[in-house]
């Protein structure tokens, strides 16, 4: 069978008993998520969802979102999952623009009225025809009182089975069409990617996001595909995840690099981590790029080497991987995954050169990507689609270079390049210098407006908090003896923290 949700039946069938997901004190087989799913795909067919309909979903990480998210698939749907954190003027858009028929929501907190959000969204939207808001309370599910008993249907290997939302740095969001076959592959890679074997099962942290494609594929459906156990997070909070790395026996933990950042702080306050290192397999780490410090430092605390990856909402996620087993090169996102291909172009989709450089590396373009992992394109967009996809390949709008074995290393992205008096600056260079300074604890590089320059580079900076003499000049200086004079920044700023997204990722935009 093609549906994705066919990697939840199987599960169900060869491990019922197997714990699948836990939540706090409660948890649940794969017997249990299986018949739960089969209810919400029932509650579906109740209401005249057919295959291809969309269905949109907006829930942190709780055991509600998985049932739900498989009970869609299981009724043919599209699943459209929402970042829990959108307006209601945000989230009508995209009801509205996804087509979406029947929304799930959870009920949500005082401090993040999710439920109410929903309702008013819904009641601004013409085409969603249901809307379940669902309470915490297990006895009060609408789904409660639906057959258990659901026969999973067949969809087109084609079809779409999730539309992932972009986060919209540049412009409206658009809905990228993820086929079963790009999420099923996806999902399924980590057999060779990661040493995944359902004969010993990983016990998965999941601290990233469930609706963004990094929590979704490698950790919920990868855990799924081998019969693996989810410990869910809804927020990420680094002594909470260090306890239930100690109480859940956690061997497999993704995150993006704050996160690892995060994870190290709390470590200096003092919690043990040499239980956590003994069981801790693998540690993956996407999203952004990685800091080199980030890397030495977690390797020396827990033992295990991070594996730095890359990837899109558009590719499902997974685009390249570090090598599991081999010495990281830090710095890398690695090699294409199996089935998928990489290379370098200009503007007009000419191929970078291959040749090497003195430095060891290949000229700097743009990565583009072409395999199974490709979406099928951007939601009633076809002029966005043409745009990024030519010929199966997919521009990512990331610059990178490769190294003579065909390692990547990204550069940064395209559209954070800083043009001063026109020299590129690439601020990821900048921010990996300065997190080596020991008085900086974050940094984020951006281009401010500049009158005869064009643009200018600021750093925006957190300081570690027993490095308080340190001074905004002193910084300037300090950078300014180690990068040329198109580079060093100009400006340093002080901040307590540094806006992000509900994934981790720094919004340089805000700064």
């Amino acid at each position: 069978m093609t549906n994705l949700a066919a990697l939840l039946d199987a599960a169900a069938a060869r491990y019922p008993d197997r714990t699948a997901v836990i939540f706090g004190g409660t948890e649940l087989s794969y017997d249990q998520l299986d018949r739960a799913s089969n209810q919400v795909a029932n509650l579906l067919a109740a209401h005249d969802v057919k295959p291809g309909d969309k269905v949109a979903l907006s829930f942190p990480n709780l055991p509600h979102f998985t049932i739900i998210y498989f009970g869609i698939l299981k009724a043919g749907a599209t699943v459209v999952p929402l970042n829990v954190l959108l307006k209601p003027r945000e989230i009508a858009y995209h009801l509205a623009d996804s087509d979406a028929v029947v929304y799930f929501a959870f009920e949500g907190t005082a401090d993040l009225p999710i439920g109410d959000a929903a309702t008013a969204a819904f009641e601004d939207t013409d085409g969603c025809r249901s809307l379940f808001v669902v309470p915490a309370d297990p006895t009060h599910l609408p789904w409660a009182d639906q057959s258990p008993e659901f026969d999973t249907l067949d969809v087109d290997d084609d079809a779409t089975a999730v539309l992932l939302y972009t986060s919209g740095t540049t412009g409206q969001p658009k809905g990228a069409e993820l086929r079963h076959r790009n999420m099923r592959d996806n999902a399924l890679a980590g057999g060779e990617l990661f040493g995944a074997d359902a004969s010993r099962p990983d016990n998965y942290l999941c601290v990233l996001p469930l609706f963004h494609s990094f929590g979704q594929t490698v950790i919920q459906n990868g855990a799924v595909a081998f019969g693996g156990t989810v410990v869910m997070l809804p927020r990420f909070e680094a002594h909470t995840a260090l306890q239930l790395m100690l109480t859940h026996d956690i061997t497999f933990f993704a995150g993006v690099p704050t996160m690892y950042w995060g994870l190290l702080g709390a470590v200096e306050e003092g919690v043990d981590v040499s239980e956590i290192a003994a069981r801790l397999r693998v540690a993956v780490a996407g999203g952004s790029a990685l800091p080199g410090e980030v890397h030495k430092n977690f390797a020396d605390r827990f033992g295990v080497t991070l594996l730095e990856g890359y990837g899109l909402s558009e590719t499902s996620p997974v685009a390249s991987f570090s090598v599991y087993g081999q010495e990281p090169r830090v710095g890398s996102i690695g090699v294409p995954i199996p089935g998928v291909e990489m290379k370098l172009v200009n503007n007009d989709w000419s191929e970078i050169s291959d040749e090497i450089n003195e430095d060891g590396f290949s000229p700097i373009g743009e990565i583009a990507i072409r395999g199974h992992n490709v979406m099928k394109g951007y939601y009633n967009r076809p002029e966005a689609t043409a745009e990024a996809i030519r010929d199966d390949w997919f521009r990512t709008g990331d610059l990178a270079r490769k190294d003579s074995d065909g390692w990547y290393y990204i550069v940064d992205r395209s559209k954070d390049m800083i043009i001063r008096g026109g020299y590129n600056v690439y601020p990821r260079e900048i921010e990996e210098l300065l997190i080596t300074h020991p008085a900086v604890s974050l940094v984020a590089v951006v281009g401010i407006p500049h009158e005869s320059h064009g643009e200018e580079i600021k750093a925006v900076v957190v300081k570690n908090t027993n490095h308080d003499g340190v001074t905004e000049e002193q910084l300037v200086e300090w950078c300014k003896e180690r990068l040329a004079a198109y580079k060093y920044p100009r400006v340093v700023e002080f901040a307590r923290s540094l806006p992000m997204t509900s994934t981790g990722k720094i919004l340089k935009r805000e700064l």
